[in-house]
């Protein structure tokens, strides 16, 4: 077990955590929920730079590094439906479209083909970062009562509902979108994968 593969299996243990913080009725667990999916999000990037850094490329970070990812945030698009912050058309798009090209990549990995990401992707990845962590906001301040109702209503002021469902329409749509382009893209390696 190397380094970036021991921190892409810390991200994949952290995500029940989270999410059982997330649920929890303790008000301080949610900041606590708030501080681990950060962590976990952060590993994503670490895992890279350790990779980069000591040129350690094995077959299982290129399993379970983009596999980490999509359990983390489609783990969280699922706890926000629960929640009532998303809708659920929205989180089945999204978990569809991600676990889809995930097990592609990893099927296409196997079979030592090429499939080709793109910077569009990552722009994708970052808006859906984006919005997990504005309702993980809204639901850590409007459940903990340490926080001055100044602050309450200034959060709830920005990061309204109208917001938030504006964010998740665009959110998913690109992850449509670009899961549509990642299809087409590699329609080659596709079609040789199956044969």
């Amino acid at each position: 077990m190397t380094p970036p593969n021991t921190v892409t299996l810390l991200r994949i243990l952290l995500t029940p955590i989270f999410i059982g913080l997330l649920f929890s009725s303790d008000p301080l667990n949610k900041q606590f929920a708030f501080a681990v999916f950060t962590i976990a999000a952060l590993t994503d990037w670490y895992d890279g730079i350790l990779a980069r850094r000591y040129g350690i490329i094995s077959r299982f970070g290129k399993f379970f590094d983009p596999l980490a990812d999509k359990i983390l945030t489609s783990t969280a698009f699922i706890g926000f439906y629960f929640l009532g912050y998303v809708k659920l058309w929205m989180v089945v798009a999204i978990v569809f479209r991600d676990l889809l090209i995930t097990i592609l990549r990893m099927y296409s990995e196997y079979k030592n083909q090429q499939f080709d990401t793109s910077n569009f992707a990552k722009t994708k990845t970052a808006l859906q970062l984006l919005i997990i962590y504005f309702i993980l906001l809204i639901e850590v301040i409007n459940s903990t009562t340490t926080y001055s109702n100044t602050i309450r209503a200034e959060v709830n002021s920005i990061l309204t509902p109208f917001v938030i469902e504006l964010s998740m329409w665009i959110t998913t749509l690109l992850t449509v979108v670009t899961g549509i382009f990642y299809l087409v893209n590699n329609r080659k390696t596709i079609s040789l994968l199956f044969k």
